[in-house]
């Protein structure tokens, strides 16, 4: 056996060992610039992708999955048994696309390292949601998203992308 090849060789494993200690990151899609907003627009974060280069991404966007770009916005409502997404055209509660959605994003994707959400998003927000009641008064601004809780169920490290930026 030559010398190259076995050189080469542990360089593979050691390029393939490397990419398995990469932090796999859930990460909200319209931060890497998709254009999944409600209005289809995009709040892409390059200081923040900048710093997660090294990471192995993974894009989520509940809302656009089950609901399409451009939609109608939805706001989160308290009611007795929780929180629930509701229409902000039809007031139709919309909160089991987003929570459908979010199960099986997290059960395809195993080994999540961490969750970066978009903060104040009803479905992603961490720590920024608002919450109102059925009269639309303001009751919370640090709140957590529907999909956001689904995650804090199945014990993930979760963070909202501006609070991660503050961070660097």
């Amino acid at each position: 056996m030559d010398s190259n090849d076995s050189s080469d060789r542990c360089l593979g494993l050691y390029t393939s060992l490397y990419a398995l200690m990469k932090k796999r990151i859930a990460i909200s899609a319209c931060l890497l610039g998709e254009k999944c907003r409600y209005d289809a627009s995009t709040n892409l974060n390059s200081k923040l992708l900048d710093v997660l280069e090294d990471a192995i991404l993974i894009p989520f966007c509940p809302e656009a999955y089950a609901f399409g770009t451009p939609r109608p916005t939805m706001d989160l409502v308290e009611f007795e048994e929780g929180n629930r997404a509701i229409s902000n055209v039809t007031g139709e509660n919309l909160s089991q696309p987003v929570i459908a959605y979010a199960n099986h994003f997290f059960d395809t994707y195993e080994n999540i390292d961490l969750f970066i959400g978009k903060d104040r998003s009803p479905s992603c927000g961490v720590c920024s949601a608002k919450v109102y009641d059925k009269e639309k008064n303001l009751l919370s601004t640090k709140e957590a998203g529907l999909m956001t809780k689904e995650v804090q169920k199945r014990g993930i490290p979760t963070i909202d992308a501006e609070k991660y930026g503050e961070l660097l």
